[in-house]
């Protein structure tokens, strides 16, 4: 969908009922006490998913924030955008079951055994098809690798309700800002919303060092994650949403979109002078690959 194609769908959800249509989408979830936070994580590399909280700096950071994000705040659902659902279009996964997916492959068969079992919520998501129009409701979908892994760290009792939005891949990065801006009305209705992606992702490169047994970064690696972290820091949405160009290594960081757009959907649920800090800060330690993660309104 293009910017234009977007804009329309919007402006025909008014011509069609205007305020009243709106206040109707909007009332459909009770307003909670508190606006819901929204997450930019890693999800981790298969290779971790065997490993338990204590083995890995990752897994504890999501552990500690899931016992506060449960503490402070009332979640009747999460949404996760997911840079392993990529569709030609963006849907939504309105399943009341949600399967686990394992879309890794060639490792040990202990992988494959690791198990996570989460609801999902077809009344919220619902809610995001009424808000925007477009976007299409599929039961196809469950929960993939850049959901579970960092989901049974983050709620490990599986007694959230979740459910996915895909990504358009070929989808201009403004479209997925667009998007995260349309949906923050959900924030105020109890759903968390959460980019799962990575800010550096290049996994040619990735895998040919680390097929050889060596983990050593290429170099160029934090000088992108200093340069990212500033722009995310100083709110520099144009230069975000023109990763490929604002920064001359960006292409070589997020060679593809997948891994990198989510954090536009979190940016764009971001409201002026909110807070937003890096609860995962560790340097890199894997080749062209990033594990920064952030939350807005902890």
């Amino acid at each position: 969908m293009t910017r234009k194609h977007f804009l329309q769908s919007v402006l025909a959800l008014t011509a069609m009922g205007t305020l009243s249509s709106f206040k109707k989408i909007t009332d459909s979830l009770p307003v909670q006490g508190r606006k819901m936070p929204v997450l930019f994580t890693s999800h981790g590399n298969p290779m971790d998913i065997v490993r338990s909280t204590e083995e890995r700096l990752l897994w504890k950071a999501l552990h500690e924030l899931g016992n506060t994000l449960k503490s402070t705040h009332e979640i009747k659902a999460v949404l996760v955008v997911s840079a392993h659902w990529c569709t030609n279009g963006t849907f939504v996964n309105i399943a009341p079951e949600q399967k686990q997916i394992f879309d890794f492959y060639g490792f040990p068969d202990e992988y494959y055994k690791v198990e996570y079992h989460a609801k999902g919520d077809p009344e919220v998501a619902h809610q995001v098809k009424e808000i925007i129009p477009a976007v299409t409701e599929t039961t196809e979908w469950g929960l993939d690798h850049g959901a579970w892994p960092m989901l049974m760290h983050l709620f490990p009792k599986g007694d959230v309700p979740v459910f996915q939005m895909s990504i358009w891949y070929d989808a201009d990065p403004s479209y997925h800002y667009e998007l995260g801006q349309q949906l923050k009305s959900l924030r105020e209705k109890g759903v968390l919303i959460i980019g799962s992606g990575a800010l550096v992702h290049n996994l040619p490169l990735a895998v040919r060092r680390m097929m050889s047994g060596d983990n050593r970064l290429y170099g160029w690696e934090p000088e992108y994650d200093v340069w990212i972290k500033k722009q995310i820091e100083e709110r520099n949405v144009k230069n975000i949403i023109n990763y490929r160009e604002s920064h001359p290594l960006g292409k070589l960081a997020a060679p593809t979109p997948d891994h990198f757009v989510p954090v536009l959907y979190s940016l764009g649920l971001l409201d002026k002078d909110e807070d937003l800090r890096f609860f995962y800060d560790e340097p890199a330690s894997l080749p062209a690959f990033s594990e920064r993660s952030f939350v807005i309104g902890v």
